[in-house]
């Protein structure tokens, strides 16, 4: 799939028309936009001139005969200007893009395209060559339209796609398709951060098309790309994305650990498919928070998402104990306040979470940190979610960024990330 609007050929060249001019035809007045000064081998101009009269004409059956003649008596790099410049005219004029692109070619391999019009030109046939897959030509226009100072945010798309196209589809992560993937996301890069200098709104397809060449490639930079894709299209499938590449980085976390990982996901509409719900709900299982596998698996039943039988078991499991959990809260509340640490008040923080009670759930965790005697970064880490789910973003980002250290600290930076879309 191409991402960006390719160069509109004719458009492009109509536009300069003019400039692309036929010097050995053109009047003295005009001498000074013509372009290079000339000297046409003279059988090379007959046959020039008899080229532009058919054209003129609308013969360009006749026009093509003649150029032919020109190419097979070019004797100097002069010639081949002039007959890339007429053949360049009677492909626009004949709506022929081949020819359009043959007479481009030859005007730059001559060498004497003006600087004026050499960053446009090659850019035109970097585009041109991508289009027709000659992947090595497009990354050769491209990079010689760069350094003719032409506009980065048109060019580094083109060079990008010439790489990847290098690259292929299969088995990207061996060499050579590897490199060649590196090399396109690098331009690809360039082409973000020049539109963004250009004052232009970069397509969050671009990071989406990053993540996935560096995935296939299996680069570590995918993470990267992937938080760039969320900064752009900050939705619930570009966070999940975030998040599983978190998960499988760290495949040692805890399961309490994973499951503040599946909290966000839960947060931020990233709970896709079946697999998401029931392994949420087997982390809050795991750690005893009933109400969430309860609240976690009906969600995913009325998304339609989960049938009646996945998950059940877990879910037969905890909803007979929430009545009686429920029942405790107060007192575990009350003796929280007069514990000597903050293990109880932790732990009831837990349960307040899991039943949605965010306010309390939030207190519960002050009181903990207070108290002290508990793991401060996870505390931290929970009670920022009570705090984003409360609807206190200014606080949880706070809690948040108390978070000191390991995986929970990445955690943090997913949940920060997530908080980073929605505002102060």
């Amino acid at each position: 799939m191409r991402f960006v609007t390719p160069v509109a050929l004719a458009l492009a060249l109509a536009m300069t028309s003019g400039a692309v001019s036929t010097p050995a035809f053109a009047a003295k007045k005009e001498e000074k936009k013509a372009g290079p000064k000339l000297n046409i081998t003279p059988d090379v101009l007959k046959a020039l001139q008899t080229a532009q009269k058919s054209a003129e004409a609308q013969d360009f059956a006749a026009a093509k005969t003649a150029l032919a003649e020109a190419d097979s008596k070019a004797a100097s790099n002069d010639d081949k200007y002039q007959i890339g410049a007429i053949k360049l005219n009677t492909g626009i004029a004949a709506k022929d893009d081949a020819m359009k692109m043959e007479g481009l070619n030859q005007m730059l391999d001559s060498g004497l395209t003006p600087p004026e019009q050499a960053g446009q030109f090659n850019a035109v046939a970097a585009d041109a060559a991508l289009a027709q897959k000659n992947y090595d030509v497009a990354i050769q226009r491209g990079q010689a339209a760069l350094a003719a100072g032409y506009k980065a945010e048109a060019v580094q798309p083109t060079i990008a796609q010439a790489y990847f196209g290098k690259a292929g589809t299969s088995n990207t992560a061996a060499e050579p398709a590897r490199g060649f993937t590196q090399q396109g996301l690098a331009a690809l890069k360039a082409a973000a951060d020049a539109t963004k200098a250009a004052g232009q709104q970069v397509p969050a397809q671009w990071y989406q098309i990053g993540v996935s060449r560096a995935e296939a490639a299996k680069l570590p930079d995918v993470t990267e790309w992937a938080k760039m894709s969320y900064q752009a299209d900050p939705s619930g499938q570009n966070l999940r994305t975030l998040v599983r590449l978190f998960q499988r980085a760290n495949p040692n976390i805890t399961n309490r650990e994973n499951l503040d990982v599946l909290r966000l996901l839960g947060a931020s509409d990233g709970l896709v498919v079946a697999q998401d719900f029931t392994e949420y709900a087997e982390m809050a299982s795991k750690t005893g928070i009933y109400g969430e596998v309860k609240s976690v698996i009906d969600k995913g039943r009325s998304k339609g998402v989960l049938n009646a039988s996945q998950g059940a078991d877990l879910y037969q499991t905890a909803v007979p104990k929430i009545a009686g959990d429920k029942s405790t809260l107060g007192s575990a509340e009350a003796d929280a306040k007069k514990a000597a640490n903050g293990k109880i008040a932790a732990a009831t923080a837990d349960a307040y979470l899991g039943y949605g009670d965010y306010a309390k759930a939030a207190a519960m965790f002050e009181l903990a940190k207070q108290k002290g005697g508990v793991d401060a970064d996870e505390v931290n880490t929970r009670l920022g979610i009570a705090k984003t789910l409360g609807g206190d973003t200014a606080g949880a980002k706070a809690a948040f960024e108390a978070v000191q250290g390991g995986a929970r600290k990445q955690i943090a930076g997913l949940w920060l990330a997530y908080l980073g879309t929605k505002g102060a």
